[in-house]
Formats: structure tokens, C-alpha cells, sequence
């Protein structure tokens, strides 16, 4: 019987692919990282005096969390090029969207016609 690169896990192709990615310590890290941003995401909650810009902190923080979680967990930072343009653009054109709705929500009063009248 013989084995091919996809089933034996000594084989030069799977170890060639394994090379790219990060070693489980990598991973701990930004483990470590999206824990202490969670921390601090619940921690401004708490702090009266920044309430008037909590909403760009909070956004910012989801960001980063958003950006660490696609590059590292979802494998992007090593993917082909391809792939990260196509997940970019997808999420550009998401924010827009959004951003979009949320305009044209908050020009409009912010509730929808007979709520909270």
C-alpha cells in the first residue's frame, strides 16, 4: 500500500504547507490579545466619563478583534493574495452597507414611523 501527500503526514507537500502557518504558541498569543481587548471592551462600559464616544471605542476594538480573528484563525495572513482581496472587498462592501442603513436611519429620527410616538 502506498501513501500519497494528503494522507501521510510526513509528506514533503503537507509539510511544506504546515510551514506556513503559525506555531500553537502563535495562536495563544492572540488568544491573549482578544481576551484583553474583550477586557477592555467591557471595562469602558463602565467609565461615566467617556460615555459620549464609547459607541468609536467599542467600534474600534471590533475591529481589531475582527482583524486578528480573519488573519490568524481564519488563516487570510497566509491564504493566497486572491483570497484576501476577495474576503476585503466583501467586507468593504459590507461596512458601506451598513454604513449606508444607519445614515438613513439616524437622518430619519431613528425610529421606525408609530415607535416610541
Amino acid at each position: 500500500m502506498t501513501h500519497t501527500d494528503e494522507a501521510h503526514p510526513d509528506a514533503p507537500g503537507e509539510l511544506e504547507e504546515l510551514s506556513h502557518h503559525p506555531s500553537p504558541r502563535t495562536y495563544v498569543w492572540v488568544a491573549v490579545i482578544l481576551a484583553i481587548v474583550t477586557a477592555a471592551e467591557v471595562g469602558i462600559y463602565y467609565i461615566p466619563s467617556i460615555r459620549s464616544v464609547i459607541v468609536p471605542f467599542l467600534l474600534a476594538f471590533a475591529v481589531v478583534k475582527f482583524i486578528l480573528v480573519a488573519l490568524y484563525f481564519m488563516h487570510l495572513k497566509f491564504d493566497s493574495r486572491m483570497f484576501r482581496n476577495l474576503f476585503i472587498t466583501g467586507i468593504i462592501l459590507a461596512l458601506a452597507v451598513f454604513s449606508i442603513v444607519l445614515i438613513n436611519f439616524f437622518s430619519r429620527g431613528g425610529a421606525a414611523p408609530g415607535i416610541g410616538s
